[in-house]
C-alpha cells in the first residue's frame, strides 16, 4: 500500500514492521520515524489506528487465556523465518498429518 506521497520512510516498510511499532519492540530511531510518517499520512496512520484497536480488542477478548509454550514456540519460529527471508510452508508442516476421510 501507498498513498502515492513521497516520504522519507515509505508506506510499505511502514505497514510491514506496524506490530514491532505497536508492540515497541523497535528502536527508539525507527519509532521516530515513524511517528514522523504517521503525521504526513492519513491512510497510514488510519492503518495503524486499526490495528490498534484490533489489538487491544483481542487483549481484551482473550488476554486471560495462557498460550501453550509449544504454539508460542511454533509462531515465533515462523516470524523468526519471515524475517530471514524463508520460505514458509502453505500448511503447517509441524501439525500432525491429515488422513481423509472416507466416502
Amino acid at each position: 500500500m501507498s498513498c502515492g506521497e513521497p516520504h522519507e520512510t515509505d508506506c510499505g516498510e511502514v505497514l510491514d514492521h506496524l506490530y514491532e511499532f505497536l508492540d515497541s519492540e523497535m528502536p527508539e530511531v525507527d519509532r521516530t520515524k515513524f511517528e514522523h510518517h504517521f503525521e504526513e499520512c492519513s491512510p497510514c496512520l488510519e492503518k495503524y489506528g486499526l490495528e490498534q484497536a484490533v489489538k487491544k480488542l483481542v487483549k481484551r477478548c482473550c488476554g486471560h487465556d495462557d498460550v501453550p509454550a509449544d504454539l508460542r514456540a511454533k509462531v515465533m519460529g515462523r516470524i523468526e523465518l519471515i524475517r530471514s527471508g524463508g520460505t514458509v510452508p502453505e500448511r503447517d508442516v509441524t501439525a500432525a498429518p491429515v488422513t481423509p476421510r472416507e466416502s
